[in-house]
């Protein structure tokens, strides 16, 4: 992870390869490369949301996971290297318990939708399911691997994005009522006549 980008135009990837971190090239179809994206595509839409005004704390706390996302992106990218650490999954179990306990009890479902931050808070926790899924298809092949020496992927990249994905939401609800006019929450109403 100590060499940096130099040139962004290479042209080794004109024939649907690409590099991975540790040197070796594999299909842009790959499950690993799919997975990537996904992470990157995550970050990028966290990097949505933070452009918009968001209470101090809570831009803080994205920008922590959108360098956290880095990491997880880097053990992706280097099979067999650790960056993301257990610590990293504790401070998202501690920002979902401290910002949930603020928050009334959810008694429906909610739409995704209300004030544009919160939306894009909706966005973002989709599209971190997504990479979760994609992610738990790369840990599956590499458990399947014939080759028994060949690097797993840790318990803390899944954990990570599973609770990214739940405090995105929370921070959705969080951010519905952060103009001190009420929830602009919209619930699910599953009684509404057609028409």
């Amino acid at each position: 992870m100590g060499q940096r980008l130099t040139a962004i135009v290479t042209r080794t990837g004109d024939a649907g390869t690409t590099g991975l971190g540790d040197g070796s090239r594999c299909s842009k179809s790959a499950l690993r490369i799919h997975a990537l994206g996904e992470v990157d595509e995550l970050n990028s839409h966290l990097g949505v949301l933070r452009s918009m005004t968001l209470p101090a704390d809570i831009d803080t706390l994205l920008l922590q996971v959108q360098h956290d996302l880095f990491d997880l992106g880097g053990e992706l990218s280097v099979p067999g290297m650790i960056l993301l650490k257990p610590e990293q999954v504790a401070a998202l179990d501690a920002a979902l318990a401290d910002y949930n306990a603020r928050l009334p009890p959810l008694a429906e479902f909610i739409l995704p939708g209300g004030a544009p931050t919160a939306a894009q808070a909706h966005v973002c926790r989709t599209v971190a399911r997504r990479a979760e899924r994609a992610v738990v298809a790369v840990a599956q092949e590499a458990a399947q691997a014939a080759d028994a020496a060949a690097p797993r992927l840790r318990a803390e990249l899944l954990q990570y994005l599973n609770r990214l994905s739940d405090l995105l939401f929370v921070l959705a609800r969080t951010l519905n009522r952060a103009g001190g006019q009420g929830s602009t929450e919209v619930y699910w109403n599953h009684a509404r006549q057609p028409g």
